[in-house]
């Protein structure tokens, strides 16, 4: 059986190149980029190159990149560090609710410590009214933290908007844009961010490796001691092949990202309107927003998303029911709830995911084969009642 790979997502497949930029240091150049003699400089030199790669995708300096093991604790650095840092004894933070659970946790986890902690609501497309920011912020506020893209619904959040609120408060501003890099363009100056938090995994890197964008001048504490890694931020030593894969992914998403943004829009709009058109009482979550270019999310009232993921994986199909990190939890997604969806739609909910291997034939596979199961499971379904035929 062929099998088509719609959770890009949740991961996506290392391509050939970055594979390719990742083997010397897996084999023969495998010196502690730490160290100072020539195996060392060698390691060295692949850490900075890859650093460089990841400041131009961002449009950032070099000096303000860290590396680190993925979004989650860029996320966790990003947030706990900056709380840590700032000074008062009453502290504020806004977030939404729409972030990621690496985001969301932290909070939580910061509030039962002490720390006031204000989530903000979201409209029906999932967007945070900047105004809401706006009235949230108070003399004790001393982060914000809002994502760029929505890992279920892809829709992009006004960031550059909100940067600017924070600038004017003197408030740090950090934003989760993990799903956002690689798939729409990204300049930390435009969007007016203190922090940003991407992990390779999701535009083709290895998995283990993310970034931190540190503005000049931002106070972080640190999370771990123990070196002097990362420019005194990040102790541990550095995973050189891991590091160079993700700079090199960064190069060719960089190079690749607007042609590939422009077919993979394409591929989606054409994936969504073929379920919709044959699937009576079904809906696009955030259809009018502006959304990254390969996410879709839909909702199929009367069956389980688990059921959906299933019957499509039989046929080849592989696809999810929102994030890979909530996978198995019992509770319907928390972002499909913010959005106002019932708990039982939110729960009949498929998110497709598309990539760079992503084909025509592969769309048009899908188009015969979602309706289908679709109405099949409804069929079986005990809630769901079929139209009378006229």
């Amino acid at each position: 059986m062929k099998r088509i790979y719609f959770d890009h997502n949740a991961t996506t497949p290392i391509v050939p190149e970055v594979l390719t930029a990742m083997m010397p240091y897996l084999t023969e150049e495998f010196g502690n980029a730490s160290s100072i003699h020539a195996f060392g400089q060698s390691a060295r030199e692949a850490v900075e190159q890859a650093r460089s790669s990841v400041a131009t995708l961002l449009g950032s300096r070099a000096a303000d990149i860290m590396f680190t093991s993925g979004g989650t604790e860029s996320n966790n650095h990003a947030i706990l560090g900056a709380v840590a840092a700032a000074s008062g004894k009453n502290k504020h933070v806004i977030t939404s609710s729409i972030e990621h659970v690496a985001v969301l946790d932290t909070c939580r986890a910061l509030a039962k410590s002490g720390i006031d902690l204000t989530i903000l609501p979201v409209d029906r497309e999932g967007l945070v009214n900047p105004e809401d920011v706006q009235r949230a912020i108070c003399p004790e506020t001393v982060l914000i933290t809002l994502m760029l893209a929505n890992n279920e619904t892809g829709a992009i959040e006004p960031i550059e908007e909100i940067g600017k609120i924070a600038a004017e408060k003197g408030i740090v501003f950090h934003t989760d844009a993990v799903q956002a890099a690689g798939k729409i363009p990204i300049d930390v100056e435009n969007l007016a961010v203190d922090l940003l938090s991407i992990s390779a995994h999701k535009f083709c890197g290895p998995k283990g490796v993310g970034a931190l964008f540190i503005r000049k001048g931002t106070q972080l504490a640190p999370l771990l001691y123990g070196g002097h890694s990362e420019r005194d931020r990040r102790p541990g030593t550095e995973d050189v092949a891991a590091i160079a894969g993700m700079g090199k992914a960064a190069e060719l998403a960089r190079l690749t990202k607007r042609a590939e943004s422009e077919r993979l829009r394409g591929l989606r709009d054409r994936l969504e309107l073929g379920p919709l058109e044959r699937v009576s009482h079904s809906w696009v979550n955030g259809a009018r927003a502006a959304r990254v270019p390969n996410t879709s999310n839909l909702t199929f009232p009367f069956i389980e998303g688990e059921a959906m993921v299933i019957a499509l994986d039989l046929k080849g199909i592989a696809c999810s029911t929102g994030a890979a990190c909530s996978s198995g939890a019992v509770e319907p997604s928390h972002v499909l709830m913010a959005l106002g969806l019932a708990p039982e739609d939110a729960r009949a909910t498929l998110r497709l995911s598309l990539g760079h291997q992503t084909t025509d034939e592969e769309i048009d596979f899908a188009l015969e084969t979602i309706p289908p199961v679709i109405e099949r499971l409804r069929l079986l379904s005990p809630t769901y009642k079929k139209p009378a035929i006229a």
